[in-house]
């Protein structure tokens, strides 16, 4: 016995060239009306967000201060904290703190004139050269790149689209 698989039924149907032209109008009322829904819901989004960071700029002050104290004393008595350097975590029962070395990470300011100055000084090991596939070329050349394994070239392909005229918008 086959399996059966139920379909949605289609609320929404263009018999004629009337009912086509109203269908697109409507998508397009649907279309706006979704539009000002999402603005509305960003501009709801942006107002908490400024009245929440408004909030708690005096929670992020205390925190401050409480760094501030809690590196201080930990600094002054790192070598007791730390068994003498022997570890870089401090458990207590209200929580934990530590000293974390960060992995070695590169700066650069100016990046062309260091690239030239690294090439000048021979030292081209520290340049990367990155290497792409040119696919502008390709779609010029069409005919040359055909047949490559792993390349193909798209075209013809056709997308349905719909563009409802702007209209006044409807509703608040």
């Amino acid at each position: 016995m086959a399996a059966r698989t139920k379909v949605a039924a289609q609320t929404v149907s263009c018999q004629t060239k009337d009912d086509l032209i109203a269908c697109v109008a409507r998508y397009g009322e649907i279309q706006r009306d979704k539009a000002r829904r999402k603005t509305n819901t960003d501009d709801q989004i942006a107002k908490l967000q400024e009245a929440l960071g408004k909030e708690c700029e005096p929670l992020d002050a205390q925190l401050k201060e409480y760094e501030r104290a809690i590196a201080s004393f930990a600094e002054a008595n790192r070598d007791a904290l730390t068994n003498g350097g022997k570890v870089k975590t401090c458990d207590f029962t209200t929580g934990q703190i530590g000293w974390r070395q960060r992995p070695p990470s590169v700066t650069v300011r100016a990046a062309d004139l260091v690239i030239e100055t690294l090439k000048k000084l021979g030292l081209s090991k520290f340049v990367r050269v990155k290497e792409e596939v040119n696919k502008d070329a390709i779609l010029e050349s069409p005919d040359e790149a055909r047949g490559i394994s792993g390349l193909s070239i798209n075209k013809g392909i056709e997308d349905f689209y719909i563009v409802p005229t702007e209209t006044k918008p409807v509703g608040p």
